[in-house]
Parts: C-alpha cells; sequence; structure tokens
C-alpha cells in the first residue's frame, strides 16, 4: 500500500484538505495522513465548510505535528505552499506545491477557500494518476 503524507504549517487547513480529498478519489491501496510543521489547534473552519461543499469530510481530524517517523514512513510527502519545509528522512521523497493563494488578489473568506479547494482538488487527482501509473508527481 502506497502512503502519501500531506504536509503544510499549521496542519487546519491545506494539508487537511489535500489528505481528505485523496480518501475521497483515491479509494484502496493508498494511505493517507497530513501533519504541520508547526500545528495549530484546530482545524479551520471554512476549509471544513468549503470541503464538505465538495462532498468531503475533514472534520474529525485535528491538527497534528510532522515527526522524522511520519515522513520516513511516507512513500511520498507533498508540501502544501512554500512556508513549510520538510527535509527528506531515509530517501522518502518530498515535493511541494506551491498552490493557489486568492488572498494575494484580495480574495478572502469562502470563496477564497473554495478556490484553494479547488487547486488542491486538481492536484490531488492529477497525482492519483501518476501513482496510479507507477510516477508520483517530481518536483
Amino acid at each position: 500500500m502506497t502512503k502519501v503524507l500531506f504536509v503544510c504549517v499549521r496542519n487546519g487547513g491545506k494539508s487537511q484538505m489535500a489528505a481528505a480529498l485523496m480518501r475521497q478519489h483515491a479509494g484502496a491501496g493508498l494511505e493517507v495522513d497530513s501533519a504541520g510543521t508547526d500545528p495549530g489547534t484546530k482545524l479551520n473552519a471554512q476549509s471544513v465548510q468549503a470541503l464538505a461543499e465538495a462532498g468531503a469530510d475533514m472534520s474529525d481530524q485535528t491538527p497534528k505535528a510532522l515527526t522524522p517517523d511520519m515522513i520516513a514512513g511516507a512513500d511520498l510527502v507533498v508540501v502544501l505552499g512554500g512556508e513549510a519545509h520538510v527535509e527528506p528522512v531515509a530517501g522518502t521523497p518530498v515535493i511541494t506545491w506551491e498552490t493557489d493563494e486568492p488572498s494575494t488578489r484580495g480574495i478572502e473568506g469562502m470563496q477564497r477557500m473554495r478556490l484553494i479547494r479547488d487547486d488542491i482538488t486538481g492536484r490531488v487527482r492529477e497525482l492519483i494518476q501518476e501513482l496510479d501509473r507507477g510516477h508520483p508527481a517530481h518536483p
């Protein structure tokens, strides 16, 4: 079974969204987890709502700290955004997705979160196809 680990800084939004979307779209054969380099204490409520609108659920998750064991136990680590930094452990490949950040264009609130969700959804679907072909995404 392939294990994918999604990482962001707080583990309350983007990485949790990516993990939930991967679970929703990938089916069996993939183990998915998420973590933060500096985890917060709760999920981003707008992230939870935006995901629910797309039929995915992350409401039962909680932010958790990234550990070297989590990295070493993954087949692929995907970092969301440029703020979190992850060093490979035991040869585990680490890729970074420079995700859309609508706030840089003045887009806030639920509209912002829906755009982020849609960007991550597209990336997750592409990653699933690459994993199905046996070629995980490269940086």
